[in-house]
């Protein structure tokens, strides 16, 4: 039974533009003393407009198009047909139907797909290159939300291709994706409360907003979509502290609102150490390597910079320790 089902994104999008006006209205209109980050700033919100009409435009365009092609056809061909009209799936039981559970499971599976494709988004440069735009303001508002990059349509589709090819019907797997999506706006606010115990297992606005800070205990973490379970299981996972003045935006951006300069901001970087690589390592490290390699240390990956703060810490614990004991 093949059934067709409306993307929710037909009619999430007209909700994306009420929460933001409505946070807008509030903001400038009721909150006495706004945070910096929550306030919409006119260019910042007009940029962060057009890129997510462009976004929105190529993805109907291109990216709705190739992934429902790309999900029908690796479901046509890892669940054919029998003689019967029943679909069967290559590994040997019936394709999977549309029970209330196996939606919940196509959910999940969709989650795991988007930790990892996030989490890639922000380990490997070519991927981050069309990810950071989504990144580059330093405001954390629903305006934030909607500030997409272009270019994650050509890569997005294939991290779900495993879903149709285990037997989960490609028009489930596209309304899962497109749940995934409204969700994922919605984080975007400073005025959502604590969930309480709901924080152990659900993402949450204050868990989002430790992945949009650009201080350093908390980049590239907390990666996940609607659930946190897959941070905690492979390491990625940093609670919000109270404690810590979050820094929204990027460690080196690029210091404009336009559009096109964003969308094209660190593809250009990109371009510029390829011609600069000495060797194929380096040209492979260059685009496919964590953002900030370099081959001498010019610029560093996130993780190189936790482990020189590791280092100054020690050697700072050492310095002290030598004092205290000189001192006996």
């Amino acid at each position: 039974m093949d059934i067709e089902l409306t993307d929710p994104l037909v009619w999430g999008f007209p909700c994306f533009l009420a929460l933001m006006l409505g946070e807008m209205a509030y903001v400038h209109g009721h909150d006495p003393a706004p945070a910096p980050a929550a306030r919409y700033a006119w260019r910042d919100w007009l940029a962060s407009c057009t890129l997510g009409l462009g976004a929105a435009a190529i993805t109907a365009a291109l990216h709705f198009a190739s992934a429902a092609v790309l999900l029908y056809w690796v479901y046509d061909l890892c669940n054919p047909a029998t003689a019967a009209g029943e679909r069967m799936n290559w590994l040997g039981y019936p394709a999977l139907g549309w029970a209330w559970y196996t939606w919940l499971l196509c959910q999940l599976g969709d989650d795991f797909s988007y930790y990892w494709r996030h989490r890639f988004n922000h380990t490997i440069r070519f991927m981050w290159a069309a990810h950071l735009v989504h990144h580059s303001s330093t405001q954390y508002n629903f305006g934030t939300g909607f500030r997409n990059g272009w270019f994650t349509v050509v890569y997005k589709p294939f991290y779900y291709l495993w879903l149709p090819a285990i037997g989960f019907h490609p028009a489930m797997v596209l309304v899962c994706l497109g749940i995934e999506s409204i969700w994922l706006f919605q984080l975007h606010t400073t005025y959502a409360p604590s969930w309480g115990f709901l924080e152990r297992i659900v993402n949450t606005h204050r868990q989002h907003q430790v992945h949009h800070a650009s201080n350093l205990e908390y980049l590239d973490k907390n990666h996940g979509g609607i659930l946190n379970i897959f941070d905690r299981l492979f390491g990625t996972w940093q609670p919000y502290d109270e404690n810590i003045p979050i820094q929204f935006g990027l460690v080196h951006g690029p210091e404009t609102q336009h559009p096109l300069r964003l969308v094209a901001f660190e593809y250009q970087n990109i371009w510029r150490d390829l011609r600069g690589a000495r060797n194929w390592r380096e040209a492979w490290q260059y685009v496919f390597g964590e953002p900030g390699w370099s081959p001498d240390g010019r610029t560093l990956t996130v993780r190189e910079m936790r482990g020189r703060e590791r280092a100054v810490k020690a050697g700072g614990r050492k310095r002290r320790a030598g004092i205290w004991l000189g001192g006996q």
